[in-house]
């Protein structure tokens, strides 16, 4: 039997292997099963649109509606006020049950977008079970308003590489946000103001709900403060930038238009060959 005995180059030459074997097995792991590009490389995932990169103070502000109704006609009269178009994103039930203030918030010239059928957990679905879930529900606000469904936001803001993958073959653009007001927490008026002014930038996108606590006492300070700013608040669609974009880890999404190529300068005409006088070599 051979015996090894422990050396300062042994134990150097142990660590250096299972270095390399963490390495590869936090490779295979934290790429969700994708081949990472080298041992030392991360795979790419596949993301939503977080933010936009903006040169003008251009925002989006959108409201996630499922459970109930009875503020969305005083939002709708805040942002008239202040003349801000903005995004709802729906789920089905909520299209079902109160169809009147889907044509509302559409008549209004506010844009609608999906927020599936029955608002489950995305990334637990098969890819047939999430085309259905926003199909479904993009049909359904199709019929009322007569326009097509451009923007997807997953439930719970959870999603993984199929969900993405299945929104881009169904044409349809899976949205984030960078700014959350946390509504839902119900910490009153003045933290949510706070929260949504000390965070907004150019290009944010930032989340509400439609029938939290506090959303009418803090949307007229909100929208005020953004307009005194100077700030352009839009849907999230207008917002996006058009197609080719990519977007960067943070879920910035970037223009991908080529740098145009700069027409090639006029070239001196050529000079004429002079003639040799010397003798032939």
């Amino acid at each position: 039997m051979r015996i090894w005995i422990l050396t300062k180059k042994n134990l150097a030459r142990a660590g250096i292997i299972a270095l390399v074997a963490l390495v590869a097995v936090g490779a295979l792991y934290w790429g969700g099963g994708q081949a990472a590009s080298s041992v030392f490389g991360t795979a790419k995932k596949e993301l939503p649109v977080y933010s936009v990169e903006q040169s003008k103070k251009k925002i989006a502000i959108s409201f996630d509606a499922a459970w109930g109704d009875e503020k969305t006609s005083d939002i709708l009269s805040i942002l008239d006020e202040y003349q801000a178009k903005c995004t709802f994103f729906l789920v089905g039930f909520w299209v079902d049950k109160y169809p009147e203030h889907v044509k509302e918030i559409d008549a209004a010239g506010h844009e609608i977008g999906n927020h599936s059928t029955n608002h489950p957990h995305m990334a637990s679905l098969s890819e047939g079970e999430m085309q259905y879930e926003i199909k479904t529900t993009s049909e359904k606000i199709t019929a009322l308003t007569g326009k097509e469904v451009k923007v997807f936001r997953p439930p719970f803001g959870e999603y993984n590489d199929s969900l993405i993958k299945t929104c881009k073959g169904m044409g349809i653009q899976a949205i984030q946000w960078d700014v959350d007001s946390l509504d839902w927490k119900e910490q009153g008026v003045q933290p949510m103001v706070d929260r949504v002014l000390n965070n907004v930038k150019p290009g944010s996108i930032v989340l509400f709900h439609n029938n939290s606590k506090y959303i009418t006492e803090a949307l007229p300070t909100i929208l005020k403060t953004l307009k005194d700013q100077g700030y352009e608040i839009v849907s999230v669609s207008d917002l996006l930038l058009p197609e080719p974009t990519t977007i960067d880890t943070q879920g910035m999404q970037h223009s991908a238009e080529p740098t145009p190529t700069a027409a090639p300068e006029e070239q001196p005409e050529a000079p004429q060959p002079v003639a040799d006088d010397s003798p032939a070599a």
